[in-house]
């Protein structure tokens, strides 16, 4: 369906209201757009102006249809696909095709996996057994000397070649199934951050009890070889991992990770939490205090994940929420939101006065009015206080409020060295079921912040509760970027490690949390693409509408020649990937855990966003059992929805499979090969090799897609002689056709064959493992086999493209033409197969000129042809960009771009429609701000001295952050501005609507007019365009495929005009999309001990702030 410009576009999915996109999305401003538009209407069929030629409609007609039977006939004679039809023909009688079950489909691919899910939580139950017996037995001993296998330390050597402390001989291999690393299956490592002691009391008792684990990481695997990365990550800071591995400092020297401020752990560690923090901004904060504060408000956001809420007030005599849009409620403590805080909060000032109990007061307002309104977590609350001190103990507010069942806990935060305010603040925290601790440094921020978790953790440690945690999907960071991880997502099923000795039992003590990963690909190999159908696929969201696998889903940005993950890569909503799912139906009945089915028409992107198909998807969904996911199947409406079945025996169908030109879908799960040591090194094609002759009975295969593909091996293998007759007569030849033929099937088979030397093709790329677009793989079929599948039966499609790929600037052209393949049994239709050529651009341009040099006349004379100069002549694909020109460098561009006045006039005719599609997953740059420079200096000492202060402040913050050895004070230096950031977009595509067959008109164009014809080219997607040259119509502003950002409105009213965009821009970021909790909630337990609340720190500053001198705060401020 098309768009016309002044129709708002579609409401956005994450945020519900109406985008408008601002600047030129296709035309120029929608004014001059207008006026466009009237002009072309009233003079669309004025007579050309005395002199010009006319452009005969018979003659074009015949141009077009000679034309495209020289195409048909080219593309038909070197792809074979008459042959191929006639093949599939010839077995039709022994086909069967099966209308697909889409919830049958669903449920039982929802089954397998939540089996292999539930082996996966298998193993680490395991280890939360093995590691709870460990401390049950172990008597902590002060004294206690022993080594490890420190991960850092391992293999290395000191000058006199003996292996340094703790880092004894530890034998690695590169292992496939470890993404190539080296590693050691028999053991673990043991990895410590740079901040914390590798021999301290603590550390060294957890490590030796942990050892245990060993043997059950190893049975754990060996019981079930799909298992990744097991691990231990204890609440003293140490992280076991099996396989051993080591692990790389970064170039500072540093181990930045600590696994207690991972998602898993903070998730598995503590129940779901709403939490204000409250961060004192009064004068006393000035300098080292308030950096200090900044970063703990920061480290506290890096301990929330997506099941909790938060906010974060500013206080001095006055109550400042530091973002004004989110005062009096909670917002979902998502990536974006965190993110988004920490960037306010470090550019708080200091001043004023501190009034602790307004600010109180507030806080508790908040969480009491979420309770109530039964929003939120439902679950832990609390409040943060981050202060250099405070004046009283604020009984009269905390009895108000929080007596006598004091539901909030109250965590409070001393900043600084002074003591005289610590009595109060750890009274408050107390008597508040909370924790204090002082924060003296940076570096103290960590480990004093990672209490409270601990404090939270009690009522499920005394109840013994161990919840199983998933997390979102993430990355893999646990190892440095120099040992070379692949960005593949995962997701970690934890539990924590419980203390089990009674006489801790009231202090619930937390021994860690177990977890293992799973990659999220693997997940998705039991849902293959041969059941699914062209355009079919599967996807999984989370309890919180997040997308953890979707083909659409794109983690990955480029900035430079860099991948790197988008900020909010793993808070995507199944709304803004499935966007037409207007009403989000589909969204809640996926949250709610529903079993279900639902139809949507859809427009589905293509060739990154230049192209579309029109289509009717089913989707049919259900719970993963016993996990906060859902699974979604699609079907494609129409031959999506049929599978072809056949047979063939095996010693033909192997003999066909093995020919030299036969390739199989190598990311397709034909037989399980990533287990077995042995069956690693095999392609998919050996492994069904070695399966169906018997040489190997350990294989494990999928013989439902063994079959079709032997089916597809035996129907498809004529074409092999076929192609390599045509290409013995091409050598022959002194014109160069085609360099390639090939096809694909339903079952991953591809077959292709060479009308040249290798050497010579011009396009090396195509069908090799670069070019993802134009194979199968695990997400998608090829490009030319999906846009195949939709073409009318019997016609190709054709497209340009650049031999060295998309992005290639000055490579040769060439021409892909493909048809689909069908077969029809009992009035059902399947799509068997894809055929196709890759044919030389010269070549039909030849074809074109020596078509469009005809006419009918008898004599032969033709008084017109596409090579005159009073003629302009196009052949456009289906979407307007161009195929054949006579200038070169038009090649491949949009129409629009080249002559924005014919473009305009196809629109306006009806010939061609904008359809305006919508991408919230982009990447921005952000908008400029610009400073006022208008503030004048005194004087040229005081310019002097504003310098010099600044240059000291940005050295002195420089000797903060280097004194923070962990990741905190890293990860929280933000740049005030990001090239890229993420944004939501709006662009157009352009669309032949295939009724109109044939179009001319008359633009005017001032004092001139041009004529123009459109011509359906037959058998093809193509169109021939002829024009006028001679009229000059350059005013017309270019029609561009351009994104531009969406912009945000609400809707108006009658004497109202649209609301302030900063009003706009909180309306959007205060909406909540519904969401379903987690099940386990653990707040309270009467057991537990109060009183175990704290005291001072007990870390001390390094030597960086030791050397600062006192007079040099005022630098901080």
């Amino acid at each position: 369906m098309s768009q016309t410009p002044g129709v708002p576009p579609a409401p956005s999915p994450r945020h519900g209201r109406t985008p408008r996109s601002l600047g030129p999305v296709a035309w120029a401003s929608p004014r001059k757009m207008a006026v466009i538009l009237c002009l072309l209407l009233a003079r669309a069929s004025l007579s050309p102006t005395r002199g010009q030629a006319r452009i005969p409609l018979d003659t074009v007609k015949l141009w077009a249809d000679t034309f495209g039977r020289d195409l048909y006939d080219t593309a038909t004679k070197y792809s074979g696909s008459l042959l191929l039809q006639k093949k599939y023909k010839d077995v039709e009688p022994g086909l069967r095709i099966r209308e697909v079950d889409g919830l049958e489909l669903v449920r039982t691919l929802s089954e397998a996996m939540e089996a292999m899910l539930l082996r996966k939580v298998e193993a680490v139950k395991n280890l939360v057994e093995t590691a709870e017996e460990a401390d049950l037995n172990h008597e902590f001993n002060a004294s206690l000397v022993f080594d490890y296998y420190n991960s850092v330390l391992i293999n290395e050597r000191d000058a006199s070649g003996n292996y340094v402390e703790l880092g004894a001989e530890f034998v690695l291999e590169s292992n496939a199934h470890f993404s190539d690393l080296r590693v050691n299956t028999s053991l673990s490592s043991v990895q410590l951050p740079t901040n914390v002691y590798n021999k301290d009391p603590d550390i060294l008792n957890g490590v030796y009890m942990s050892e245990a684990l060993n043997p059950v990481f190893v049975e754990n695997f060996q019981r079930d070889p799909t298992l990744t990365w097991q691990y231990f990550g204890s609440s003293t800071g140490f992280f076991r991992i099996y396989p051993g591995i080591k692990w790389t400092p970064d170039e500072n020297g540093v181990i930045a990770f600590d696994c207690r401020n991972r998602g898993w752990y903070i998730q598995a560690a503590t129940s779901p939490k709403d939490i204000v923090i409250m961060v004192d901004r009064s004068g006393s904060m000035k300098g080292l205090r308030m950096a200090i504060a900044k970063h703990t408000v920061a480290t506290i956001l890096d301990t929330l994940a997506e099941n909790d809420f938060v906010n974060v007030i500013a206080y001095n005599e006055h109550v400042q929420y530091v973002e004004p849009c989110f005062k009096g409620t909670l917002v979902q403590a998502d990536r974006d939101n965190r993110e988004h805080f920490k960037q306010l909060v470090a550019e708080l000032m200091v001043k004023g006065v501190g009034v602790v109990d307004q600010a109180l007061r507030e806080a508790f307002e908040i969480l009491k009015q979420f309770q109530e309104a039964r929003q939120g977590s439902l679950c832990n609350q609390a409040i943060m206080l981050i202060t250099d001190g405070a004046v009283e103990n604020y009984e009269l507010v905390l009895e108000e409020y929080n007596q006598p069942h004091r539901k909030v806990r109250v965590f409070t935060y001393l900043i600084g060295r002074e003591v005289t305010f610590a009595d109060r603040m750890k009274w408050i925290a107390c008597n508040n079921k909370g924790y204090y601790t002082q924060i003296s440094t940076l570096a103290d921020a960590q480990e004093n912040v990672m209490e409270y978790l601990h404090v939270l953790s009690r009522p499920m440690v005394i109840n013994h509760n161990h919840d199983v945690t998933w997390t979102e999907a993430y990355m893999d960071s646990k190892l440095s970027a120099s040992q070379a991880q692949s960005l593949a997502l995962l997701t970690t099923v934890a539990m924590p490690v419980f203390s089990k000795k009674n006489e801790t039992r009231s202090h619930g003590i937390l021994l860690g949390v177990v977890g293992s990963d799973v990659a999220l690909r693997e997940l998705m190999k039991l849902a293959p693409r041969y059941k699914l159908g062209v355009h079919g696929y599967a996807f999984l969201n989370t309890n919180n509408g997040y997308i953890l696998s979707h083909p659409d889903l794109r983690p990955l940005y480029r900035e430079g020649k860099t991948l790197k993950p988008k900020p909010n890569y793993n808070s995507v909503d199944l709304s803004e990937v499935e966007w037409e799912d207007r009403a989000e139906t589909l969204r809640t009945a996926m949250i709610n855990r529903e079993t279900g089915s639902l139809s949507m028409d859809v427009k589905v992107p293509l060739d990154e966003g230049k192209r579309v198909l029109f289509l009717t998807h089913d989707y049919f969904f259900t719970d993963i059992r016993d996990t906060p996911f859902s699974l979604g199947v699609v079907l494609s409406r129409g031959h999506g929805e049929y599978v072809l079945l056949g047979n063939t025996s095996v010693e033909e169908g192997l003999h066909d499979l093995l020919h030299p030109d036969v390739t199989l879908a190598g990311d397709w799960t034909y037989c399980i090969t990533d287990i077995d040591p042995d069956h690693r090194r095999l392609s998919q094609l050996e492994a069904v090799a070695r399966f169906l002759t018997g040489e190997d009975p350990a294989l494990q295969c999928d013989e439902e897609l063994v079959r079709a593909v032997l089916l597809d091996a035996v129907v498809t293998a004529p074409l092999e002689a076929y192609w390599t007759a045509l290409a013995l007569n091409a050598s022959a030849e002194s014109e160069r056709v085609a360099d390639t033929a090939f096809l694909g099937t339903r079952a991953g088979l591809l077959r292709r064959g060479l009308f040249v030397g290798s050497e010579e093709v011009a396009d090396k790329k195509f069908l090799g493992p670069e070019d993802e677009a134009s194979r199968f793989t695990r997400d998608h079929f090829p490009l030319w086999y999906r846009q195949a599948a939709e073409q009318p039966p019997g016609s190709f499609l054709f497209t340009l493209r650049a031999a060295g790929g998309p992005e290639s600037v000055g490579e040769p052209l060439v021409v892909t033409a493909s048809t689909a393949v069908a077969v029809t049994v009992d009035e059902k239709t399947a799509i068997a197969a894809a055929v196709g050529v890759q044919m030389r651009l010269e070549f039909l341009q030849q074809k074109f000129w020596a078509a469009t040099s005809q006419c009918g006349t008898e004599d032969g004379q033709c008084p017109q042809s596409c090579q005159d100069p009073d003629l302009d002549c196009f052949v456009i694909d289906n979407n307007g960009f161009i195929v054949i020109s006579e200038r070169p460098q038009e090649m491949g561009r949009f129409l629009g771009e080249v002559d924005g006045a014919l473009m305009s006039q196809l629109l306006s005719t009806g010939a061609f429609s904008q359809v305006t599609m919508y991408d919230y997953q982009a990447m921005c740059k952000p908008p400029s701000h610009h400073h006022s420079a208008a503030r004048p200096l005194a004087s040229p000492i005081s310019a002097l001295l504003t310098a010099t202060r600044w240059l000291m402040h940005e050295l002195l913050l420089f000797l903060l952050e280097w004194s923070a050895w962990d990741s905190g004070a890293e990860a929280h230096k933000h740049k005030k501005q990001d090239v890229l950031q993420p944004c939501d977009t709006a662009y157009p595509v352009f669309v032949h609507q295939t009724a109109v067959q044939e179009a001319n008109g008359v633009i005017a164009c001032g004092a001139c007019q041009k004529l123009f014809v459109m011509q359906q080219i037959p058998k093809s997607n193509l169109l021939l365009l002829v024009t006028d040259p001679s009229c000059d119509c350059s005013f017309f502003p270019p029609v561009l495929q351009e994104a531009t950002e969406v912009r945000y409105i609400l809707p108006t009213f009658p004497r109202c005009g649209p609301a302030h965009n900063a009003s706009v821009k909180c309306d959007r970021m205060r909406s909540q999309k519904p969401r379903r909790r987690p099940d386990a909630c653990h707040a309270f337990h009467p057991e537990e001990n109060a009183q175990d609340c704290g005291g001072a720190s007990g870390t001390s500053a390094s030597l960086a702030l030791l050397l600062l001198p006192p007079a040099c705060a005022w630098l901080l401020q």
